[in-house]
């Protein structure tokens, strides 16, 4: 087997109506994490906890239309209420380490809302992901947020 890595870091922007308290919470509350993080049309999740404190971890296996099991194991650095987060974390598919990523997620005050500036640093493993395709997902799941947040 052919070992690489392609170090990769890219940034995404989201603007919010609510709060940072309330943005924040969507990330460290499980009942409306899982809705925009662990649930969504053609996914199964098997298993999903969260922990948000330093030395947490947040762990889910996830199924794509029912395909091979997805895991996500992360890992909370440092968490200050309502203004940033830090996690290091691995996806892992059907067995197989496809990336190692370290992430910073900032929630400001923008007027009565929130600039949330999401930042990824990540190692993509023996070619089994891209950056393109990893910043695509984090879009997604950043649009997905918004439309959970506008429903609260």
């Amino acid at each position: 087997m052919n070992r690489t890595v392609e170090p990769a870091t890219f940034t995404l922007e989201r603007s919010f109506y609510q709060a940072p308290a309330q943005v924040f919470q969507a990330f460290t509350d499980i009942d409306i994490k899982r809705r925009w993080f662990a649930e969504g049309e053609g996914w199964t999740t098997d298993s999903y906890t969260l922990d948000v404190r330093e030395g947490g971890r947040e762990e889910g296996t996830f199924r794509f239309e029912g395909g091979a099991p997805i895991r996500n194991e992360t890992i909370y650095l440092d968490v200050v209420p309502d203004k940033r987060l830090v996690l290091s974390y691995c996806m892992i598919i059907d067995g197989k380490r496809i990336s190692a990523s370290l992430a910073t997620v900032e929630f400001l005050p923008d007027g009565q809302g929130t600039k949330l500036i999401y930042t990824e640093q990540a190692s993509f493993l023996d070619g089994a992901d891209t950056c393109k395709s990893r910043e695509e997902g984090c879009s997604y799941l950043l649009d997905t947020l918004g439309r959970v947040l506008t429903q609260q």
